[in-house]
Parts: C-alpha cells; structure tokens; sequence
C-alpha cells in the first residue's frame, strides 16, 4: 500500500468508542495484539515449505499485504510480505531471503486475496511470483460504497470500530532484521482485511452494487501490467521551467545519470540528487565544475568525481546535434487537454462541459467518486471524437471499446448520450 494508505492503517488496534462524560475519568484504552501474537519472519525454504502447506490447507478468504522501501531503495520490490487466512493464521515472509513465492501464489490459486488498495501491492507481489485469480479490493470497495475515506485506517474504524495508531508507515523496510514494533504492525495490517471484507460485502449488497465491485475486482486481476512509461525523464519535478529544447536534452541526461546511480546503489533516485537540483542544472547549463558546484544540490558536500559525471552529462547535453534533441511536450494519444478545446473545437468543449456535469450529478445521486463511475479520460475520448450517430448503441459500444466495465456503461450511457447530443 502507499505511504498515505500505510499511515492511515498503522498499528497497533485498539477500541472505539463515545467519549465519556465529563465527570467520568476515561479508562485506557487496551491496545489489541495480534490474535497468534508475532509470527517470526520466514527467511528459509524449510519454513516457507510449512507456511505454503498451511495456506493451502486454510479456509476462506486470504488477507494480503506487502511493504516496500519507497524513498528508501531502488524500485518498488516487497521488503516483507504478510498474509492471513483462517486456519492457517498470520505468516511475515522476508521476499529478500525467499525471493521466488511462486509457489505460495500457486497454493492460493482460485482463492480469494484481499488487499487494501491492490493496484499499489499487486506489482511488487507479481515479481515473487505472486498473483491472483480472484479478488476483493476494501478500498475500491469503500469507494464504490460511498465512504468519504477509504484508507485502511479510517475504514477500519468506521466499518469494524477499531482505532489503527500511527507509527510505522514511512520506515525503511529494507532493514534487516525488521524491528519488533514493525512486525507487529505488519502482522496487524491483515490482522482485520477479510473482516472489513465481510462487513463491505454486505454493504455493497445491500447498496445494490456488490456485482459493480465483483466487475472491478475482476477488471484488476485482468488487467496485464503496465506498459513502461515513455520518457519517464520529463516526469521531472519543475519541469515546466524547462523550455528550451538544451536545457530538456540536459534534464534527459541528469535524469538518466542519476537513474544508473541510484540503480547500482539500490537507492531511491532522491537520495542521490533531488529533482530541483536536475532542473537548475539544466536550466544554468554550466560551462564547468567549477560552475556547477556553484549551484544547490552540488555544493561542498559532493566530491570532484561525482561533481565531473554530472558535468559530464551536462556536457553531452550540450554537444548533441539539434537534430537529437528532444521536442517539447511529449506526444500524447488521444484528445488534446481540456483546456485548449474551446479556442480548436468549441462544439467540443460544449459537449465535455455537458457531460462533466451529467456525470457528476450522476455519481453524486450514486454516493461514488465520479473517476470510479467512469474514467475522466474515457469521458474526453468520447467528447472529443463522438460516435455517429450520437445514440444509445453507439455509445455503449464507445464505452465499451474504452475499457469501461458493464455496470459502468449501464449507469452512464443514458446521460452521454444526451450530453454528446449538445452542439451535434
């Protein structure tokens, strides 16, 4: 999960309840512990051998987590994998010492994981090995339910009553050993996923949407992994200060300096040198060190060999020939931003404002976030470029080709067809 999501659904459990009277002292609130207490951490083959044995043998639901090292390591690899399942209890696996659980992910196969926030989780667990064929998602769930706060720890207490305290979301989990504190906040953080599970399937159902969830979990499990993101380089902090095409070919080079950096010390990139510092530099395009060191994030602190490969990159910025350097903006598939359409396309811009406001009220009268009702992007794609004729077919069949799910289509489709009708 994110580190928002993470410090939302921090440990230790305790209680809720009403506050107490005024002239009544109120009595400490116990802190719960995890039911099997502490499990030890599996770091060999034997005992990972035992903990696949057990799963397989559990029953129901699975409760699945992972922790990384964002802002700490390279990458977004699980430093610690936690699950719990009845009859089989709670198991903390170190993925560093046991790095392939494709084994574990076949035990579990055809078994339903719970995840809080799984599109977070779900990659790092796919490099072990680990994926699902069923799926129940509680913050997806809580959104679609109409809860104004879905991380773990604000669900918990609103749902099930229990408190999640703060205090380990942020720490490197790449620290080995793992503190005890650490682990009982890991063992905690599925201590109570197929509860929560429970109690939002009967909501959703009762709600009438619990066959929209199933649709959206399924999507999840579906969906294959993300394509690599193209110049990931111009995704620099600041980079609208950049305007000229020297200076982006000098941020491409620092970026991809510090990239190779950080990748061979297996540290986050903003541990070798921050964004800000990147843009600076491209922008000043120092003729040397010794300019260089002039300037913030490069200063006395930075020896003469790491000061010459950033100067170095600089330099090669500098000497490419017109022809390689890179074009401003990067091209995008799809509609052009919104913001552009009134002056290109007014009749578009009617359109889009339209349905903005039919979706909106939609998801209001719903009590969902509209970007769960229908994606943003989907709406500008039809606004953009509508189906002819603008009728119920076509734009169900639009949707569709879009990606939206059939509850989704269900829902929508009625309301764009008459806000696609503005200005057609």
């Amino acid at each position: 999960m994110t580190d928002a999501q993470e410090t939302a659904a921090d440990s230790p459990l305790r209680t809720t309840g009403g506050a107490p009277p005024d002239d009544v002292e109120a009595a400490p609130i116990p802190l719960l512990e995890p039911r099997d207490g502490i499990p030890p951490v599996i770091a060999d083959e034997v005992s990972l051998a035992e903990v696949i044995a057990a799963f397989a043998a559990g029953s129901g639901p699975v409760a699945v987590d992972a922790e990384r090292a964002s802002g700490y390591r390279y990458g977004q690899r699980a430093y610690l994998v936690q699950l719990r399942r009845e009859g089989a209890g709670t198991a903390l696996i170190d993925p560093v010492a046991c790095p392939d659980l494709s084994g574990l992910g076949k035990a579990l196969a055809g078994v339903e994981w719970v995840l809080h926030a799984a599109t977070q989780d779900l990659p790092c667990l796919r490099e072990i090995g680990m994926v699902p064929t069923r799926l129940f998602d509680t913050e997806l769930a809580g959104r679609l339910a109409g809860y104004p706060r879905v991380g773990l720890g604000a669900m918990v207490e609103s749902v099930l009553g229990f408190v999640l305290e703060k205090g380990h979301s942020a720490v490197d989990w790449s620290t080995r050993p793992l503190p005890e504190p650490w682990l009982r906040y890991a063992a905690l953080d599925v201590e109570l996923l197929v509860d929560l599970r429970d109690a939002l399937e009967k909501e959703l159902d009762r709600q009438g949407k619990l066959d929209w969830a199933q649709q959206e979990f399924q999507a999840i499990v579906s969906a294959p992994p993300p394509e690599p993101r193209k110049d990931p380089w111009r995704r620099t902090s600041g980079m609208h200060k950049v305007r000229r095409r020297r200076q982006m070919a000098a941020v491409r080079e620092l970026w991809q300096t510090r990239d190779r950096i950080a990748r061979r010390r297996d540290v986050s990139p903003g541990k070798v040198i921050g964004d800000a510092s990147i843009v600076e530099a491209a922008l000043a395009l120092p003729p040397n060190v010794h300019a260089l060191a002039s300037l913030n994030g490069f200063g006395h602190r930075m020896g003469r060999r790491q000061l010459e490969q950033w100067q170095a990159a600089i330099d090669r910025a500098r000497e490419l020939p017109e022809a390689e350097l890179p074009q401003p903006g990067q091209p995008v598939a799809g509609p052009p931003p919104p913001r552009a359409w009134a002056d290109r396309d007014p009749a578009a811009a009617a359109r889009l404002s339209a349905a903005r406001a039919a979706v909106s009220a939609l998801a209001e009268q719903l009590s969902m976030p509209q970007e769960n009702l229908i994606s943003p992007d989907v709406v500008r794609r039809l606004c953009w470029e509508p189906p002819k004729p603008v009728d119920a077919p076509t734009v169900t069949t639009a949707l569709t080709g879009y990606g939206a799910r059939p509850w989704q289509v269900e829902q929508v489709a009625p309301a764009l067809v008459t806000a696609l009708s503005v200005n057609s």
